[in-house]
């Protein structure tokens, strides 16, 4: 699938001044602040919903008394940013192209432009004041390395700030200003239950248009994907969206908060698709960064995909079952050590039916590390309960780093042995495996398989996305050593059912499934 161009709604003007210059949130969670105080985080919906009547829009004239209501606690934010220039260590330059300054300095002076040790960036953005004491909910992304933050009122106040805690893997900042004290406050409502084509509002700071506010609806839910994190469950809106809408919030018809207003498509692909991230997954970590600054998340060390419904009826299951397929496993991690198997499928997490893949990362995600996940999983059709002992989630950057040992090279053409490769009615040639080769590979002792030496255009193999030099591990969750092997459980299949594969490309392995032709498909 062709993934969508996303940006981030920041509004950065980045401009460098020639100038040398100096565990799961729960709403009721207290905790002492900087004031002395005990002031609750943040405020709940449900504490507002009998004097906040619902707005009936179709019949409603103006949403203005609404919008009186809420713009107050809305807020604009400015920050900068000071950078040490890269060659710092060099105290002048020559000429650069299509510098003005150049000529000038040289003829005057006669020394190149003198470069400045340090310069600034400035950007903006938008939030909302969670509280009287001054915590003010935005995105990551837009406090991120700021070194100076200023927020600004509608009633035209100005406060310096302080970032409290950032989480980049959902985009949610936490900042507090200075010396803030009767501040006006949102409430959070329920995101889980927005529903699509649910009205809401957008505020913000667009393009430094202060408390613009947009009108539309919940185009849809749950979208994954978005900025590329695991946690990605935005909520999509066509209020419009515009840079320096981010961190501002989206409210519904009761004048709750509903979601943070994040990201949107890039005007060149497309209009009226903006993304914001819904405010219960705020929520979840919003006690963390106020004591610690940053986000702990539970960790299971698997890799998980949806359960397809042509993985499901390769592995026997009923139709329509729903579930996340465990494709891998880290031996010392804690799934590991529990005893989950690659092919095992999650259908249920601490008694609560589980539908995807992207819904159990989250979910064990908000796990408090060390805390207990007791998993239901099915295993060659029968269900199976086991207990894990959730870890500590690396952060995003560790993972990319090397989580998963790296894997070889795919083996070229001198890689096959020498001699035909078998044909498989999959659409692929198969090789054995020879010493060499699984060395190249880098394959643990012992690890045996099937090469697939060739993929035949327009074959099942292609289509279920096969690929020359990976190796098949299992074919139907039995093991395979032989092309021989290969073979004879693929032709125990009829045409139309499904053969899952277990297969390993470079360091991941994957169960791929592959529906065999019928005889009226085949050209």
């Amino acid at each position: 699938m062709r993934r969508l161009a996303i940006i981030l709604t920041t509004l950065g003007a980045f401009i460098a001044l020639l100038v040398a210059c100096s565990p799961e949130g729960r709403a009721e969670s207290r905790t002492k602040a900087e004031s002395g105080s005990t002031e609750q985080l943040w405020r709940e919906a449900a504490a507002v919903q009998e004097t906040t009547a619902a707005v009936n829009v179709p019949n409603q004239a103006s949403l203005a008394p609404l919008i009186k209501q809420l713009k107050p606690a809305v807020v604009n934010i400015y920050t900068t940013t000071t950078m040490k220039h890269p060659r710092v260590r060099t105290p002048h330059r020559g000429p650069q192209p299509g510098d003005p300054w150049s000529d000038f300095f040289e003829r005057f002076f006669g020394q190149p432009m003198p470069m400045p040790e340090e310069f600034r960036s400035n950007s903006l953005g938008s939030g909302f004041v969670l509280n009287k004491e001054g915590f003010v909910l935005t995105n990551n992304h837009v406090v991120k390395d700021a070194t100076d933050i200023r927020v600004k009122l509608s009633d035209g106040r100005e406060f310096k700030a302080k970032v409290v805690g950032r989480d980049p893997a959902i985009d949610v900042g936490l900042i507090k200003l200075t010396d803030a004290k009767d501040l006006p406050t949102v409430a959070l409502g329920d995101s889980d239950k927005v529903e699509q084509g649910d009205f809401v509002l957008a505020m913000g700071n667009p393009f430094n248009l202060n408390g613009s506010v947009s009108f539309g609806i919940v185009s849809a839910k749950d979208r994954p994907g978005v900025t590329g994190s695991s946690f990605d469950d935005f909520i999509q809106t066509d209020a419009a969206i515009n840079p320096g809408n981010s961190g501002g919030p989206l409210f519904n018809m009761r004048g709750e908060v509903v979601g943070i207003n994040t990201a949107i498509v890039s005007p060149q692909i497309g209009q009226g698709i903006g993304f914001a991230v819904p405010i219960n997954l705020a929520k979840q970590v919003l006690p963390q960064l106020r004591e610690k600054g940053k986000v702990a998340r539970g960790y299971l060390g698997v890799t998980v995909s949806d359960l397809t419904a042509d993985l499901a009826q390769g592995f026997g299951l009923p139709e329509g079952q729903k579930g996340a397929v465990i494709q891998q496993v880290q031996p010392k991690a804690p799934a590991g050590k529990a005893g989950l198997h690659p092919g095992d499928v999650v259908v249920a997490l601490n008694g609560k039916p589980v539908e995807g893949s992207g819904q159990l990362t989250r979910s064990v995600s908000s796990i408090p590390p060390g805390g207990k996940a007791s998993l239901q999983v099915l295993r060659d059709g029968k269900k199976k309960d086991i207990a894990v002992t959730v870890g500590t989630r690396p952060d995003e950057e560790s993972l990319a780093r090397g989580e998963v040992p790296e894997g070889g090279e795919e083996p070229g053409e001198e890689a096959v042995p020498e001699g035909k490769p078998k044909d498989v009615k999959l659409g692929v040639k198969l090789a054995p495996l020879s010493a060499e080769m699984a060395k190249d590979l880098k394959l643990e002792p012992g690890e045996k398989g099937v090469l697939v030496a060739e993929v035949v255009p327009d074959s099942p193999a292609e289509r279920a996305g096969l690929q020359r030099g990976d190796l098949i591990l299992e074919v139907g969750k039995e093991k395979v050593s032989k092309p021989e092997q290969v073979v004879a459980a693929v032709s125990k299949q009829k045409p139309g059912q499904v053969v899952v594969l277990r297969v390993k490309r470079g360091p991941a392995a994957l169960f791929v499934p592959v529906r065999l032709e019928k005889a009226d498909e085949k050209k």
